[in-house]
């Protein structure tokens, strides 16, 4: 309006001013504003410690966090162990139905490990609760073997106060009260009763694994078959009845039965069916399987390459050797650590304890005689500690849901023997082949039967048998020779042809053919195989000697592989041990020590796996009681390897260091202060994070045995030590050992001796 003009306030003077133009803002979307679903999707699988910094957030998360079980279901402790910061979580969780928190909440009680709990009656309170999670854990466990059994197996007395026992007998009094839906726990439990020797508890495993089998339990009613197979076979009548209900058992999914069936059905026992029928049955078992892919595993481990499997691989080979375990042990063994693999990142100084927690595991599930906790620790060399051993079994079971038992390229080569008929010979190579496929991820694109089968045609060829893939095992398998020529030619190439992997001082890592070099395989290992190329030519491939792969020249990173797992140390010295791992409770095996020694400590080592605990059983096995259990060869002291020889032995060493025999004989005095190795004394506990079963450390104090406090003890077993500027370049003691079971060990040499993979 211009000064000193009025307007009336009619239509034609006066307007309304024009409606401005209001922006509107877009609706903010937050993470509360999505959907229920949404959120619970995206809270399903959160590691728990997430879970719980979500839930402080906002009031409507806490709500969703508290209110919905499901979210603790599917809560993720990876690498996180009960203690009693966080007991209540990991309890919410495996009441939620969280498998990984009552497998380690049951193995945390059963061990004392984590949650220690000390007074009067402690392995009644640790051995109920374990049960608990047990019973929990097992009913979790819809979709594989019962498993908790491999944790209370004996050895233990039913009238001791192991922790084994009570988890047993709460287990035993839970099925009394309610027999329905605990088929799984009563078959854990009659395992457990097979292996006692007394005829009664036989017997009375028999009846649980019937009652196991009522409720639905499928591998105890193949258990009860297969103990009933040979009374059946008196009478072709029951026998044809008993094949026909292992068709049902393999039909319903029973991998045992599925193999029983088809070595049944080789064998000419068509289960009142035609021959062609029979076959396609076997055949239908065969082509089910499918490739169980490895190259995944290098995705996972970012810094993990092919040759730090193999090597990993071979050093379980030797300890497999070493203990006389059977090769489906060893397979199994390197399945699990494969299924690991492909699952959880696993730090390259942890390496070697997955392996040997899975062989623990395995020697349990299929061996009468399982590794000890005490010998697979001393195993690596004293390189981990007892604790680190169960909380990684736990991890192994969490990670693989419960399932140990997969098929392996071994189970199709016992098919395939059963079908054709092998000469000894032929059958150790056949055995030879499978082994060396173990250690090389490239052949996991076939499948464990295409390997099985592939294997079997090569070890034919090799010996040089003129109709070496029949049409009957063309039927049988499905595998025709044309189908099998690629997997042959790469098994070739990767087990004969190709260079074999060696360390950073260019040692071969040969254990698998070592192992077959023994007597009782006709010394297969040292038998010349023809070339690839004469291989070729017999399969009428036109292909040239191929160059070998280099996969395993990379001697930068094999050095750096060769890392010890507790640092700079490849285990725990005895002369600085007690400094610097002063509470963490290293027991040091009875095989290490003398037999006055022995006698000195009898009582206080068997308190030192406490009884109380789950560990009775597990304290010692029949050899390291005897005193004769050897290291693997690969067991190597890094400070020996790693340091200026002359520089190294210019030390005063203990009898870790020293080696006997090759020196020049005069023996040094200790020094003042200086404390030989062979004494042994409990340590302060560590009040936090203390155990049951970890109570005896690897150095001693100067009054350990005997002698005043200020003078140094007089050495029972103490090594010839020489001066220093005379002293030629140490050796790693354990090569003096006695050896167990491995009778050519004798010959090796020094080199084969340094196999490197141990001193991760």
């Amino acid at each position: 309006m211009k000064a000193g003009v009025v307007h009336c306030r009619c239509s034609r003077c006066f307007s309304f001013p024009s409606k401005r133009r209001i922006i509107k803002r877009p609706r903010v979307l937050t993470f509360l504003n999505l959907p229920e679903d949404v959120l619970f999707h995206i809270l399903k699988g959160l590691p728990a410690a997430d879970i719980l910094s979500v839930r402080a957030v906002h009031s409507h998360l806490k709500y969703l966090v508290d209110n919905h079980s499901s979210v603790w279901a599917h809560a993720s402790f990876q690498d996180l162990w009960p203690s009693p910061n966080n007991l209540r979580m990991f309890e919410r969780a495996a009441e939620s139905g969280n498998f990984e928190a009552a497998v380690k909440l049951s193995l945390a009680y059963l061990y004392n490990e984590g949650l220690s709990i000390t007074g009067h009656g402690r392995a009644e309170v640790n051995g109920i609760k374990a049960s608990h999670y047990f019973s929990l854990a097992e009913h979790l466990n819809v979709c594989a073997v019962p498993f908790i059994w491999l944790f209370i197996r004996p050895p233990w007395s039913f009238s001791g106060s192991c922790c084994k026992a009570v988890v047993y007998e709460s287990l035993k009094a839970e099925c009394q009260l309610n027999k329905a839906q605990k088929g799984s726990i009563l078959h854990s439990l009659a395992k457990v009763l097979n292996f006692f020797e007394d005829e009664g508890k036989k017997k009375e495993s028999l009846e649980m694994l019937e009652e196991s089998s009522k409720q639905g339990c499928l591998i105890s009613s193949y258990l009860l078959w297969e103990n009933n197979r040979k009374a059946a076979m008196s009478d072709p009548g029951r026998y044809l009845q008993s094949l026909r209900k292992l068709r049902d058992y393999a039909a319903k999914g029973c991998w045992e039965a599925q193999i029983a069936l088809a070595k049944a059905c080789g064998n000419g026992n068509q289960l009142g069916l035609e021959a062609k029928s029979s076959r396609e049955m076997v055949s239908q078992i065969f082509q089910a399987s499918l490739p169980i892919s490895k190259q995944s595993i290098f995705t996972v481990q970012k810094g993990m390459n092919e040759i730090m499997r193999y090597i990993l691989v071979d050093w379980l080979v030797e300890v497999a050797t070493m203990k006389d375990f059977s090769s489906l042990c060893l397979h199994m063994t390197v399945g699990c650590v494969d299924r690991y693999l492909k699952l959880r990142p696993v730090p390259r100084a942890r390496l070697q304890l997955l392996g040997i927690a899975c062989m623990v595991i395995c020697t349990r599930f299929i061996s009468k005689e399982m590794l000890t906790i005490r010998e697979a620790v001393w195993l690596t060399d004293n390189s981990y500690k007892y604790e680190e051993l169960v909380r990684m079994m736990g991890e192994i079971i969490s990670a693989l849901e419960g399932k140990i038992r997969i098929p392996t390229i071994l189970d199709y080569k016992e098919v395939l023997s059963s079908i054709v008929s092998l000469e000894r010979r032929t059958l150790h190579l056949y055995s030879f082949i499978c082994e060396l496929s173990l250690l090389n991820t490239s052949l996991s694109v076939y499948s464990p039967a295409q390997l099985a089968a592939a294997a079997l045609l090569l070890a034919k060829m090799l010996h040089g048998q003129a109709h070496p893939w029949t049409s009957q095992l063309s039927e049988c398998t499905g595998f025709s020779q044309e189908d099998l020529l690629p997997c042959v030619l790469s098994l070739h190439q990767k087990c004969f042809h190709d260079d074999v992997p060696k360390d950073y001082r260019q040692v071969s890592l040969m254990a698998v053919k070592q192992r077959f070099e023994d007597e009782r395989y006709e010394e297969i290992g040292k038998e010349q195989v023809m070339s690839y190329s004469q291989l070729c030519s017999l399969l009428g491939v036109k292909q040239e000697d191929p160059a070998p792969s280099p996969l395993h020249r990379n001697v930068v990173e094999i050095q750096t592989f060769l890392s010890s797992p507790s640092g700079k140390r490849a285990k725990r010295r005895r002369e600085d041990s007690i400094q610097d791992d002063r509470g963490s409770f290293v027991t040091t095996p009875t095989a290490e020590l003398s037999s006055q020694e022995e006698s000195l400590l009898d009582n206080f080592l068997d308190w030192s796996l406490d009884s109380c605990s789950g560990y009775e059983g597990d304290q010692e096995s029949e050899g390291e009681r005897e005193g004769d259990v050897t290291s693997p060869s690969g067991i190597l002291d890094v400070t020996v390897l790693y340091l200026d020889p002359a520089e190294h032995c210019a030390q005063d060493s203990s009898d870790e260091d020293s080696l006997p025999g090759e020196w020049d004989g005069s023996r040094a005095p200790h020094r003042e202060g200086e404390l030989p190795g062979a004494y042994l004394t409990p340590r302060n506990p560590n009040p936090e994070g203390s155990s049951g079963y970890s109570s005896v450390n690897t150095a001693s104090p100067t009054s350990s045995v005997e002698g005043s406090p200020g003078a140094p003890p007089k050495p029972t077993s103490a090594l010839p030590h020489s001066n220093a500027m005379n002293r030629e370049p140490c050796q790693p003691h354990y090569l003096h050992r006695r050896q167990v079971k491995r009778k050519n060990m004798a010959e090796h040499t020094e080199e084969r001796l340094n196999l490197g993979f141990l001193s991760l």
